[in-house]
Order: structure tokens, then C-alpha cells, then sequence
């Protein structure tokens, strides 16, 4: 399976609040899902008024999920707090990420998704040292597919979870930058 990937444009709002409002991710996403909420949230990135990157993966042509990129020297206070827990190097990046289609679950298509979007950062953010992602203890699913898409647990910590009906325990994985990706 290829996955292409494209920004996301204010044309994929009504798209992402779809996704946002199906129970798999409300779950673990927690996020406001009226069409004003999608626009304020995902409208500064899409008009790069702001540092993350949001990026739709596509399969035939097709978008199926979304990965979020952010430097985390971009949003210090976020980065303190990852930091309590690991060691965060100058230059690391972090990823969320969501299958929008139910239908697109359990199949592997997570992992291959957040693979070849680990494979994307390493050409696109030449210095990054590597990609560090928290997750809810509690969310298996999303931190089996980091396994094994070749990240490796390096810390587990109190954050704030971003649904208040979970514990605070999160797991830190890390993926370094290949030697010879740059």
C-alpha cells in the first residue's frame, strides 16, 4: 500500500470534524467537533499562521487519516513537560496522528501511516534528531502501532491527558534519525 500525503487546506474541515465526531477517535481526540471548532482549530495551521504541520494521508488518492507535526521548540511549556519525563534534544519533533474510517482500523494501516510519515520528517526536517510521541497509557492500539512501526518506549510519565476520563500515565516513544537519512 502507498501512502501519499498533502497538506490539509481549509476544504478538508468538513472532512476532519467527521472524523473527529466517530467514536474510535472522540475517544482518544477529545476535541470540540462544531464546524466554527474545526476552522479555529485547524485553521492556523492550514494557513500557516501558526508552527504545526497538518497533513492528510491518502490511499489511492483518497484520505484515510491525519497526521499533526510540530517542532517542540515551537511550544516550550509542551516541551517542559514531555521533559520531565525524557530527555527532549534540541530539534526533536512529535506527531499525533488519527485513522479517520473506522472501516481503516486494525488492518495495519496505522503503523504503515505513521512509518512513512517518520520516513517524510527525516526529508523534510534535516536536523531533527528525532521524533518523540506521547500516549495514554490506556490507548494500546495507538502505541502498538508506534511499535511497530520501529518506535521504542523510552519513558513512562504523569501528562495531561488530552480526555479527562484518563489516567494521567502516558508512554513516551522515540525514534532517532537514521544515520544515513541526512
Amino acid at each position: 500500500m502507498e501512502i501519499t500525503w498533502r497538506r490539509v487546506g481549509e476544504r478538508d474541515f468538513p472532512l476532519l470534524r467527521t472524523w473527529l465526531l466517530q467514536p474510535h477517535v472522540a475517544r482518544w481526540w477529545n476535541h470540540e467537533t462544531t464546524a466554527e471548532a474545526v476552522a479555529r482549530d485547524f485553521g492556523p495551521a492550514a494557513r500557516g499562521e501558526e508552527p504545526s504541520e497538518d497533513f492528510l494521508a491518502c490511499v489511492d488518492g483518497r484520505p484515510i487519516g491525519l497526521v499533526q507535526r510540530s517542532r517542540l521548540c515551537d511550544y516550550p511549556e509542551y516541551s517542559a513537560e514531555l521533559a520531565a519525563v525524557v530527555a527532549v534534544p534540541d530539534g526533536s519533533l512529535t506527531i499525533d496522528y488519527l485513522i479517520g474510517d473506522p472501516g481503516h482500523t486494525g488492518q495495519g494501516i496505522g503503523t504503515a501511516m505513521i512509518r512513512s510519515f517518520i520516513d517524510r520528517t527525516w526529508a523534510e526536517h534535516p536536523l531533527a534528531p528525532c521524533v518523540l510521541v506521547p500516549v495514554v497509557a490506556a490507548n494500546r492500539r495507538s502505541w502498538r502501532a508506534l511499535e511497530r512501526a520501529g518506535l521504542r518506549r523510552v519513558g513512562v510519565g504523569e501528562l495531561e491527558p488530552d480526555n479527562p476520563v484518563d489516567a494521567p500515565t502516558h508512554y513516551l516513544y522515540r525514534v532517532d534519525r537514521p544515520v544515513d537519512a541526512g
